[in-house]
């Protein structure tokens, strides 16, 4: 390898035990995808070098996660020095800078790492060119954080722990995020140097910065928005970061032109696509892999995920598409209606209290309250095929595999087991039975067997 560019070295190998979870840290979810892969697509979108996730022992879905890009195991969790070395055997050869970010901390931008980038860039005279930049950032509330301690000419002297500053340390508001870019020539050599003197016994990246400016090294800080470097450590963290995320994602449906009547209750999820003029109510939730046409009335409590919606189409209070849901333009999906793989076809309506799973329904169909597609037997799904124009009374059973043609009518309550041909009408119901005075003879042999029953007590 002789590749120039920047690598990015991606720690990841930390187990995130204040999640209590079994599952490694970097694989919880933000809108909908791994943390690990919200910052894998901003390092990669900047056209860097080669990536490296360093993970930890046993973490193959870490790994899995990481691909294409290598993964480099930290044997032991000896510090962050330490797992930054161990990604130099995957990166032998590379001879460009080492840009050292945190899996922990999907929220930074490419932005913000940009100005890393351009810190390190060639500069012309009398500006030096810093050897180490350090990404810090004005905390409202420092705590734990570690200080970034400048020179008067702004260039970084020390980064202190919170637990060895001093009371003058600690009044300083501008704080280590973590995230560092070294230069190439001298990363594999400061590395190498640092110890493990310390009372946890561990290498810290951090330590570099001392024996950087004893060799006569340039220190420099750059700064980011602390939200963007909100480290997720704990679940309330990562509802930190959900917030974050959401109310990006929000703004930017709305800046492209979709109304959320009430912004704060619609979640998204990271592929979701809005067209122009939706209208999205309270309280709709957005899986992975929905795509949403231009002028679609989403309403209230709607949640869905895998699914294509076309223009004009209506969906809701309280409906459910599912993956595989396709509708058509100017379609109705309403009221407590869930929609399973199946294609609902322009101008359908399936607006009371339905099922419609592993079907097609035709154009201009209208489907009764209470149908349901019975598309499983018990070993195998089965599909149903409505045709168009036609009519589904309400609480019919649709038994798949069926096909209903185009036209059809079927009379309330049916269970239908075989085809129905198109323009016919299907009614299926057992014989009326009515008992003149049969409520009242029941109602008497009621009343006697209650008197014999209390006189055997």
């Amino acid at each position: 390898m002789t590749e120039t560019k920047t690598a990015a070295v991606i720690l990841a190998a930390g187990l995130g035990t204040r999640m209590q979870s079994a599952m490694p840290k970097v694989l919880h979810r933000l809108a909908g995808r791994p943390m690990l892969a919200h910052l894998l697509d901003t390092v990669a979108a900047l056209d860097l070098g080669p990536i490296v996730v360093v993970t930890g022992p046993g973490m193959d879905a870490v790994a899995a996660a990481a691909k294409p890009h290598p993964a480099a195991v930290q044997s032991e969790q000896l510090g962050t020095g330490h797992a930054v070395l161990a990604a130099k055997n995957a990166l032998k050869g590379h001879s460009g800078d080492i840009l050292v970010l945190f899996g922990g901390d999907p929220l930074i931008s490419a932005t913000t790492i940009e100005k890393l980038l351009s810190a390190r860039a060639e500069k012309p005279a009398p500006a030096p060119r810093p050897d180490i930049v350090v990404l810090g950032f004005e905390a409202d509330d420092p705590g734990h954080y570690g200080r970034l301690v400048t020179n008067a000419d702004g260039s970084l002297e020390a980064i202190v722990e919170a637990a060895e500053a001093t009371e003058e340390q600690l009044a300083v508001t501008l704080c280590n995020s973590g995230v560092m870019l070294i230069s190439g020539e001298h990363a594999w050599g400061l590395l190498g140097r640092v110890d493990n003197d310390n009372a946890k016994g561990e290498i810290y990246l951090t330590d570099i910065i001392a024996l950087a400016r004893e060799d006569g090294l340039i220190c420099a800080v750059v700064t980011g928005d602390e939200r963007e470097l909100l480290g997720i450590d704990s679940r309330a963290d990562l509802a930190c970061a959900e917030a974050f995320v959401q109310n990006q994602l929000r703004r930017a449906a709305m800046d492209a032109g979709a109304t959320l009547t009430d912004p704060d209750t619609v979640f998204f999820c990271h592929d979701t696509q809005i067209g122009r003029d939706v209208t999205i109510g309270p309280n709709v939730v957005f899986g992975p892999g929905v795509t949403v046409a231009d002028n679609v009335e989403i309403r209230a409590f709607c949640h869905i995920e895998g699914a294509t919606v076309a223009s004009g189409a209506i969906i809701g209070p309280f409906a459910r598409l599912r993956p595989g849901a396709e509708l058509a333009r100017d379609v109705h999906i309403g009221n407590f209606v869930e929609i399973k793989n199946a294609a609902i076809e322009a101008g359908a309506r399936v607006n009371h209290l339905a099922y419609i799973g592993d079907a097609r329904v035709g154009a201009k169909a209208n489907i009764g309250a209470g149908t349901i597609t019975c598309n499983y037997d018990g070993f195998e799904k089965h599909h149903t095929d409505i045709g168009k124009a036609a009519f589904i009374g309400s609480n019919t059973a649709l038994v798949a595999p069926v096909k209903v043609g185009d036209g059809a009518v079927i009379g309330a309550g049916s269970v239908i087991t075989k085809d129905v041909a198109a323009d016919a009408l299907c009614v299926t119901r057992a014989p009326r039975k009515e008992i003149p005075g049969g409520a009242t003879a029941q109602k008497v042999r009621k009343a006697k067997n209650a008197k014999k029953m209390k006189g055997k007590k």
